[in-house]
């Protein structure tokens, strides 16, 4: 144990010599013997702490390594025992040493082994020669900065060095071509552009859960210059955006518009003329009632290169997060997505809500799954207008609020107490209407099945047939 802590800080030394070891101990292991300046063969007595930085009690005796540990810290030094945590004042992180890049993994001394296969995980990840390829940028660094003095332009030509055929060449051992490369293209026009035309990336979120965010979104968030986010979009997710990265805050909630969209649509427009990459941010997909369709028409209009990134929207994603199939063999045949808050007729001016233009008759006499997006606040006219339209009340339906979060909400029942059941909510929420809602995950279910769903032969509002009686 004593030898692989040696080995670590034989060769940390910023001078490439290491630390000057000493090690005290009646028997000593050859190998350690030999990293050390000085062995010292005998117990640890007091005075072996004179002049020392660090103190490594790395003995099988508990009490001598407390002890060593004690008189350690009563003289300000930093010690640490290994597998010891609670007797340490540092911790050994397991490292994978590219220097001058290093990376360090720790679980805070809970488990090492752990930690050293991490280490083994992400040492197969790195190329060798990556420490070499640090050195060789570095070298490149005050010419960069001397030809370009904007930070945009020089983050971007790296961006292209390291992505690029350069660093490929020289991590394939071609250093003299990466370096005859690397001159061309610093002193080429379009490389000392001082900044290259912006554009913006219309990014879906997914439903919440951070596990959700596709590749690509992750890829396009690290690269981000400016990320225009709204409300829903959960803050764990905007956790993988570039630190630096300037972030805008446009949410949006009922009756409450911070931020019109014509301001939205603008605050694109300019950020992405001034050279920046923009990653508008959304929460679900862009483009299933996100106006995803809205922005891209005024971005393509002003000439801004639009990138699209579909997410996981929250009819798919919650209705994973809880157990239902949004189509099944003999419960439905398909899937149809509606808003509550679309365009909209019938409203009085006096702050009524309005009733959404939806062919109810059409929805009712489809064989599909119904997922209504923004419907928590007209959930009891939703479901009038679906009974009168000829959906039977009996009908399952299923409230999920904030689907795939930590602190999801799943409500079971029927068409007819819709209303009811979306009562308290706050959401967002979204409303899965019809058959497959009996296959809901039971033990994901907020309220009791037994009192929210009618049973075949038991409620008088159920007809037979409707598969109630395998969801109980």
């Amino acid at each position: 144990m004593a030898l692989r802590k040696a080995r670590l800080v034989a060769g940390s030394g910023a001078d490439g010599r290491g630390a000057r070891l000493v090690v005290v101990a009646p028997e000593v292991h050859p190998d350690l013997g030999a990293l050390a300046a000085e062995v010292r063969r005998r117990p640890f007595a007091a005075h072996d702490l004179d002049g020392v930085t660090l103190v490594f009690a790395a003995g099988e005796n508990e009490n001598e390594a407390a002890a060593v540990a004690e008189l350690a810290r009563a003289r300000g030094l930093l010690v640490n025992v290994p597998d010891r945590p609670a007797l340490s004042t540092f911790i050994m992180p397991a490292i994978v040493d590219r220097s001058p890049i290093t990376v360090a993994i720790s679980t805070g001394g809970t488990s090492p082994v752990l930690a050293r296969r991490l280490r083994a995980r992400i040492e197969a990840a790195l190329e060798p020669g990556l420490g070499r390829l640090a050195t060789f940028l570095d070298g490149f660094r005050t010419a960069v900065r001397s030809v370009k003095s904007d930070e945009t332009a020089r983050r971007r030509f790296w961006e292209r060095v390291i992505d690029g055929p350069i660093a490929q060449r020289f991590l394939a051992g071609d250093e003299a071509g990466a370096h005859e490369q690397l001159v061309k293209t610093l002193n080429s026009d379009a490389a000392a552009a001082a900044i290259e035309g912006g554009s913006v990336a219309l990014v879906g979120a997914g439903p919440g859960d951070p596990d959700l965010l596709t590749l690509r979104a992750l890829r396009v968030l690290q690269n981000a210059d400016v990320v225009v986010h709204d409300k829903l979009v959960d803050d764990r997710i905007l956790d993988y955006v570039r630190r630096d990265a300037r972030r805008v805050y446009v949410g949006k909630s009922k009756s409450c518009h911070t931020v019109s969209q014509d301001e939205i649509n603008a605050i694109l427009v300019r950020e992405a003329q001034a050279g920046h990459r923009v990653v508008r941010l959304k929460g679900g997909d862009p483009f299933i009632f996100g106006r995803g369709g809205e922005e891209m028409a005024v971005l393509r209009a002003a000439g801004v290169a639009v990138e699209l990134v579909p997410g996981i929207t929250a009819a798919v994603g919650c209705a994973a997060a809880t157990g239902i199939p949004l189509t099944h063999r003999g419960l439905a045949q398909g899937i149809t997505l509606v808003t509550a808050h679309g365009a909209a007729h019938g409203g009085r001016g006096d702050g009524t809500p309005s009733e959404p233009a939806i062919d109810w008759t059409a929805l009712a006499r489809l064989d599909h799954t119904l997922a209504i997006y923004m419907g928590l606040s007209k959930a009891g006219l939703v479901a009038d207008r679906l009974i009168a339209a000829g959906k039977a009340p009996g009908t399952p339906v299923a409230l999920v609020e904030n689907g795939t979060r930590p602190d999801q909400t799943l409500i079971v029942g029927t068409l007819a107490r819709l209303g009811a059941l979306a009562a308290g909510l706050t959401g967002p929420a979204l409303i899965l209407v019809g058959e497959v809602v009996t296959l809901a995950d039971p033990a994901k279910v907020a309220t009791d099945i037994l009192t929210t769903l009618p049973v075949p032969g038991r409620d008088a509002d159920t007809t037979p047939g409707t598969g109630f009686k395998a969801a109980v």
